[in-house]
């Protein structure tokens, strides 16, 4: 079965996010993401998310002019025809939370986003869920983890959001009780890097003290250098299920790995297929974090569990700002990977419902259940995609500045990496 794609369309859309903090500063008032339709005609319109900064945006317009003609099957052809479309591109992850840059990661970058839709044309077509497209479902709910953060109340000038202020382990608790209240999460974690390790320590502590059965982690974006790290996971030794990214690099990693007890997991020091070798063989991970808008897509994605299940490495799922589409190519990602042992990211409650797709999918008891429906299991809401690209245009944003935009209220705010 031939499904040739006639038309490819990319549209910049926005979409209101809350004053989150991270070691790069915090969350600008609107958070940018680009959706894209593969169209084959007949009906039969497959999608894609990704992000949605200016100078990415740009690359995958370029690629999208290519793909016509193109067989939604021909995924390999597809990965070509992108290559061939951009040349060498480096391209800078301006937000610095997943990585150093490469060309081959913009590459992964702007391939996902197609292979989704590809992915999601076929499911429809056979009438199977993508899962089955990527061998098959081996669980019928996938479980997320409540994702803390610290927050201002509001963006400033604007009224208190409905999240309110989390500046200290009292705000933290009262932010995940929410949470969990609202959207059942059997696990949580705290995105740390904003203040000091020991009073993140405290944050953990009372978590622990509020929350007794639930499974804990702590991501500073390697805020800290290996001697504050290896510190920090004797401290919470026994409080944390796995330490994310504590401090920067392979070696660094290593370096607390081999002198405590502690699993560490990353999405930011193996990032592409020529780090694993290094980071395996340093055992400087316990846990990777994959993430499909930049490994390649769900293929490259389910190909790195299979590495990762080789070596005895554990795998979950990093999460940025996104949509329903992205959740629900997570999902479909999630209900074939079989060796997934920890409950996924998500910043879904972050979004406070709002969505690009007609019937979002919802949490129950903290899991998501997989759809039965064909492809991703989702539809556009073409209401919403104008609406959200209206604000796209208004907003004035076109690249994601947690730094700038912290510089705007604190002039003297530089990056945290390693700097404590």
């Amino acid at each position: 079965m031939s499904l040739p794609i006639r038309e490819v369309r990319v549209t910049p859309i926005a979409f209101p996010d809350p004053p989150l903090l991270n070691v790069a500063g915090v969350h600008q008032p609107w958070a940018l993401r680009t959706v894209v339709e593969v169209d084959a005609g007949d009906g039969l319109v497959g999608l894609g998310e990704t992000y949605g900064d200016a100078p990415h945006l740009d690359l995958v317009r370029r690629a999208a002019t290519a793909l016509t003609g193109l067989d939604v099957w021909d995924l390999n052809g597809l990965r070509a025809r992108v290559a061939a479309a951009l040349g060498v591109v480096d391209e800078p992850d301006r937000h610095g939370l997943t990585g150093p840059s490469s060309a081959e990661k913009t590459l992964a970058r702007v391939v996902s986003p197609f292979e989704s839709g590809c992915l999601d044309v076929a499911g429809q077509a056979t009438g199977r869920p993508v899962s089955d497209l990527l061998g098959g479902r081996v669980r019928d709910r996938v479980p997320f983890s409540a994702y803390l953060f610290y927050k201002w109340a509001a963006h400033p000038g604007a009224e208190p959001d409905e999240w309110g202020e989390a500046l200290d382990p009292d705000g933290v608790v009262a932010q995940a009780r929410r949470m969990i209240d609202r959207y059942g999460f059997t696990s949580i974690k705290l995105k740390g890097g904003v203040f000091a390790p020991d009073a993140e320590v405290e944050a953990i502590k009372a978590l622990r003290a509020a929350f007794p059965d639930h499974p804990l982690r702590l991501d500073p974006n390697c805020g800290w250098t290996p001697a504050t790290a290896i510190r920090v996971a004797k401290a919470t030794e026994g409080l944390l299920e796995y330490l994310e990214d504590p401090t920067p690099g392979i070696d660094g990693m290593a370096e607390v790995a081999a002198a405590t007890g502690m699993p560490l997991a990353t999405n930011m020091c193996v990032i592409g297929f020529a780090d694993i070798a290094e980071a395996f063989t340093k055992r400087a991970v316990g846990v990777v974090l994959s993430d499909h808008h930049y490994w390649g897509g769900l293929r490259a994605s389910a190909a790195l569990a299979e590495i990762c299940r080789t070596f005895g490495v554990g795998v979950s799922m990093h999460s940025n700002s996104h949509l329903g589409v992205s959740l629900a190519a997570m999902v479909q990602l999630a209900a074939a990977t079989p060796n997934l042992g920890y409950a996924l990211d998500t910043h879904t409650p972050w979004q406070s419902g709002v969505d690009v797709v007609a019937e979002p999918l919802r949490f129950h008891e903290g899991a998501v259940t997989v759809p039965d429906t064909p492809g991703l299991g989702v539809t556009l809401d073409p209401d919403a995609l104008e609406r959200m690209h209206r604000d796209y245009l208004d907003c004035g944003i076109r690249e994601r500045d947690d730094t700038g935009y912290m510089r705007g209220f604190v002039p003297d705010f530089t990056r945290r990496t390693a700097a404590w």
